[in-house]
């Protein structure tokens, strides 16, 4: 109830100066030679500019025009309010005041069209943390670059490789072994000294390895 109380209380407030500073726009703009609807123009053309400036600010606080729109509206709300306290006399207007307001619907204009079409910034997205990146492994691999140019171009025939000896042709290169599987049956091997007081075979070390018979030599010629 104190609620609801208290915001009627602040509505018949804004009412009450609403009707007041409409009025105190009309009154000078008829002073000013804007007779018959042209000054009732006026007070609309200030209040429409007033909630303009205040919707834009309301969105985007720290947008300058907005703030520079609602302060020439308010300036010229107040100085109205002003004006037709008996600081000015109504029956002989300055000139440069005539100027203000026959000048007044232009500037109007350009504030409201600014405040309307004027475009929304944007809020910059936030920077991506080590953390939210995909990882990356060593060992995967990675694509292939897309070919450049349309037409494949023309390589030269590759020169025939030297003829080996017929022994060497023959003979297949020795497997490699990598240095984990190396330091492995180097463990074995030891355990099996330990156990029987006899260096291991190569036949007991591939069947502790569950290696093929080439790896097992490899790792044997290794071991010694």
């Amino acid at each position: 109830m104190t609620r609801k109380l208290s915001v009627d209380a602040v509505l018949v407030q804004a009412l009450i100066a609403g009707a007041l500073s409409f009025s105190h726009l009309h009154d000078l703009a008829e002073a000013a030679g804007q007779t018959g609807w042209k000054a009732w123009a006026y007070p609309v053309s200030v209040d429409l500019l007033l909630v303009a400036a205040w919707r834009r600010m309301s969105k985007h606080a720290d947008n300058r025009a907005a703030w520079l729109w609602f302060t020439i509206a308010l300036a010229a709300s107040l100085g109205a309010n002003i004006a037709t306290a008996g600081l000015l006399d109504l029956s002989d207007v300055p000139d440069w005041l005539r100027i203000l307001v026959a000048g007044w619907p232009a500037l109007a204009f350009l504030g409201g069209t600014l405040l309307a079409h004027a475009p929304t910034p944007h809020a910059d997205p936030e920077p991506r943390t080590v953390l939210d990146r995909e990882p990356v492994t060593a060992d995967a691999p990675t694509a292939p670059k897309p070919a450049t140019d349309t037409a494949p171009k023309a390589t030269p025939a590759p020169e025939p490789a030297p003829a080996l000896p017929a022994t060497l042709a023959s003979t297949p290169a020795p497997p490699s072994v990598p240095v984990a599987l190396v330091d492995h049956a180097r463990k074995v091997a030891d355990d099996h000294r330990a156990r029987t007081g006899t260096p291991i075979d190569t036949d007991t070390l591939r069947a502790r390895l569950g290696v093929p018979a080439p790896m097992a030599d490899a790792i044997a010629a290794h071991l010694t």
